[in-house]
């Protein structure tokens, strides 16, 4: 792997590492302002809300700013929200202090993925984006242990560490990579190379049905996966066993995923095209969250976590790959930057639909319900998404 790579891959493990503060976010709005549960539950939908216009932001001013000032301002943007939610007095203040780090939070995302889609061919993207999922893995072990360890002393000290993390993952990026080189024209419109801005300006991601495809599986996936982190504490729960424990299986989930990265080079997985490979990763997070509709005990759902993990790792390693492909030159930044939208609709989503279906239906229509959206992601991804990725060559609106 190219020295970009690399560097991104080691201060994402980095930033990961302190990126704990957010599940407790709702928690601090409840103990220490005396807020409900609907109060906190509104507080974390805006945030979610926030990150949609971020992650576009965070592709156009890569094209106009530049990958390296993006992704800088980006990581000083959260480090400054977190140290206002730790420092805030009252209810208010920390609304604002949350919203504002939705608007700055997924600016990183669009520029340190194009910068791998750059810096390596198109037969290394698998792995290289495989690499840079498995250092949010990494340094997500670690995170939880950290947040037990803060959490116990004060909740506000989460998003000072927090802050710090993304204040070194900024100098680190702002050191080692590459300069943004500035406009030839002297207009100072700086860029990764001549003519980029002029270039994005006639990207249209959204005019593209390969993406918005993309896009539409890509937010049930999402979905899926956020229903996950937001509904395994419940359903242990349920099965009276201790919520905490779901910090452990998502410790197994991210060691699942770091020990795996390794198969992605197997060859009779690098032979599968994009859309099987993400169509088997979908069956097996099927597979995995079947286990969670029967599980009962911690060792069942172990396995269970292990199985849909391994699914990640093959959607994950691939769909950054396969949107990246779909960019037109010069324009990775706007095509990453409208696929991870994604994320943001699930996330204020998530809550919603996790919650009513636990209340309405019960545990294990939650995780069959959820199981049997993940076979049709895998059906749609061969039927419907495969046959536009074959011929994606001319946007249409």
């Amino acid at each position: 792997m190219p020295r970009t790579v690399w560097l991104l891959v080691v201060a994402r493990g980095v930033n990961r590492l302190g990126a704990f503060s957010l599940p407790f976010l709702t928690v601090l709005i409840s103990t220490d302002f005396g807020a409900g549960v609907t109060t906190a539950g509104l507080l974390s939908a805006a945030f979610g809300l926030a990150t949609i216009p971020s992650r576009l932001a965070g592709g156009r001013l890569a094209s106009r700013l530049g990958r390296r000032r993006t992704i800088v301002l980006g990581l000083t943007g959260c480090a400054g929200a977190q140290l206002g939610i730790a420092a805030a007095g009252s209810l208010a203040a920390v609304a604002v202090f949350a919203v504002l780090l939705g608007l700055v939070f997924e600016l990183y995302e669009p520029p340190s993925q194009a910068l791998i889609a750059d810096a390596v061919g198109p037969s290394e993207r698998v792995r290289a984006y495989g690499l840079f999922n498995a250092a949010l893995a990494a340094g997500g072990t670690g995170a939880g242990l950290v947040a037990a360890a803060l959490g116990r002393w004060d909740l506000r000290w989460l998003f000072v560490v927090d802050a710090v993390t993304c204040l070194l993952c900024a100098l680190i990026l702002r050191i080692a990579l590459p300069a943004d080189h500035a406009d030839p024209s002297g207009e100072g419109a700086p860029s990764d190379d001549a003519g980029r801005a002029e270039r994005a300006e006639a990207v249209h991601p959204w005019r593209d049905r390969a993406l918005r495809a993309m896009f539409l599986s890509g937010t049930l996936f999402a979905l899926v996966t956020t229903q996950i982190t937001m509904g395994l504490p419940l359903t242990l729960a349920r099965h009276g066993l201790e919520p905490a424990d779901a910090g452990l299986l998502f410790t197994a989930s991210a060691v699942t995923v770091v020990a795996a990265q390794p198969a992605l080079r197997l060859r009779r997985l690098a032979e599968l095209s994009d859309s099987a490979a993400i169509a088997l990763g979908h069956v097996l997070l099927a597979a995995g969250l079947a286990g969670y509709a029967a599980a009962s005990t911690m060792t069942a759902f172990l396995a269970a976590t292990v199985l849909w993990s391994l699914g990640d790792v093959l959607v994950l390693g691939r769909v950054l790959t396969v949107v990246a492909d779909l960019a037109p030159p010069g324009g990775a930044d706007r095509y990453l930057a409208a696929y991870g939208i994604s994320w943001g609709v699930a996330t204020v989503a998530a809550p919603v639909t996790c919650t009513q279906l636990l209340q309405h239906v019960g545990v294990g229509a939650l995780w069959a319900g959820t199981a049997g959206l993940c076979l049709v992601l895998a059906a749609a991804q061969l039927r419907v998404v495969e046959p536009l990725l074959r011929a994606p060559g001319v946007p249409v609106a």
